[in-house]
């Protein structure tokens, strides 16, 4: 009697099912994007550029302390010296791989919960994308950060013009980018006086 093997085909086809969703292309979207690409995306960019500048800040700050630290008891010799500057290197590339991990998580979590933010209020308006939801997320976000991290007034509002002008950016790039993809957004539409479709 023949013993059938178990089919992992639900499994297969969930899989399948899934990165279909992800891969997803739709013309209503945010640059044809769905919104499980761009936080991807976003994340990513965001990780890349907080490694990049927390190690950068991380290293040269570890430098200057570890300078600063043994000011007072400097090498006399030239082998002292290669250990001296052996140790510096040491020192601030750990201290910069730790910054730059750590700003690179902070980033990169923010551009995602960002561009969630930005997704609820697309769909708050009904699916209107551009600039406007963008800046509405920035506002949005900048305002809730600076509620986590107890600002005063003064720097509450430094953190809301930063969010402003970095979601009109933003918001403005991803609305050429549009343009450019053949799918404007709609006060594009309006100002060149091309009708809307329904499904608009």
């Amino acid at each position: 009697m023949d013993v059938q093997q178990p089919s992992d085909a639900p499994e297969s086809l969930s899989y399948a099912t899934m990165k279909e969703e992800l891969l997803s292309v739709d013309p209503y979207q945010r640059l044809g994007v769905s919104i499980g690409r761009r936080m991807m995306a976003t994340g990513a960019t965001a990780f890349g550029v907080g490694l990049c500048l927390g190690f950068s800040k991380g290293n040269t700050t570890s430098a200057y302390r570890f300078r600063a630290e043994n000011a007072h008891r400097q090498p006399l010799t030239s082998m002292a010296w290669w250990q001296y500057h052996k140790t510096r290197r040491y020192v601030a590339t750990v201290a910069g791989m730790r910054e730059g991990f750590r700003m690179a998580a902070r980033l990169g979590g923010s551009a995602m919960v960002f561009t969630v933010f930005e997704d609820i209020v697309d769909n708050a308006r009904h699916g209107q994308r551009d600039f406007l939801s963008t800046v509405v997320a920035g506002l949005s976000f900048s305002g809730i950060y600076s509620l986590l991290a107890r600002h005063d007034v003064y720097t509450a509002a430094r953190t809301a013009k930063l969010g402003l002008k970095l979601g009109l950016t933003y918001g403005l790039l991803q609305d050429s980018l549009a343009y450019l993809k053949g799918n404007p957004p709609a006060y594009v539409k309006f100002i060149m006086g091309k009708p809307q479709s329904k499904a608009e």
